[in-house]
């Protein structure tokens, strides 16, 4: 679960900015040292240390990482239709495989087991050799992304067709149509104007 969590929560950094447009949350270093620190129980080893912080490079590899994670969430979800976000810029299909795996690859790491006495056991990926350095969390990021994907939580993935929403959302029962009840509210209220518009 903690795969699917992360991937989703990397591909929703880019989403409806309340105004129309798409905003992205990792627009800038300081933005994906936020993302990161706020999601440090789900990265393990790769942003273990208080003072992690991102830098442009890091910054770069994470960004053309979500494109390639957003490529391949759009594909998928077919035949269903991607994100309109990325309907007219996706990677190939192939590139974004290819970006993934590269990621994923570029840290080799060995399974680690945490048990804090008072709380259940973890597993997290351990870098082998110590620190990674900055392709620690690209790559931590890109494992997820590779564990999501060959999961059982794939088929469940959906892009949300409502009206000015970008993001993806993995179905949680039979009757969910969108990522959340405000897209569901936009999406009945779109439909009753479409319906009432005067010819």
């Amino acid at each position: 679960m903690s795969d699917t969590r992360i991937a989703l929560d990397l591909a929703l950094t880019i989403r409806h900015d309340g105004r129309g447009g798409v905003a992205d949350d990792l627009a800038t270093p300081d933005g994906l040292t936020r993302w990161v620190h706020e999601r440090r129980d789900l990265l393990g080893d790769a942003a273990a240390e208080d003072t992690w912080a991102a830098d442009e490079q890091t910054l770069e590899a994470v960004r053309s990482l979500r494109a390639a994670v957003r490529a391949l969430f759009a594909h998928a979800v077919r035949p269903g239709e991607p994100s309109p976000a990325d309907a007219g810029r996706l990677l190939p299909f192939g590139e974004a495989l290819h970006l993934l795996n590269a990621a994923a690859g570029a840290v080799p790491t060995v399974p680690r087991l945490d048990w804090q006495p008072d709380r259940d056991p973890v597993a997290h990926d351990h870098p082998i050799g110590g620190a990674a350095g900055r392709n620690a969390v690209p790559a931590a990021l890109a494992r997820a992304a590779v564990g999501f994907l060959a999961g059982p939580d794939r088929t469940a993935l959906r892009a949300c067709r409502a009206p000015r929403c970008v993001r993806y959302f993995v179905k949680a029962h039979p009757r969910q149509e969108w990522c959340k009840p405000s897209c569901g509210n936009r999406a009945r209220v779109a439909r009753h104007h479409e319906r009432h518009r005067t010819p």
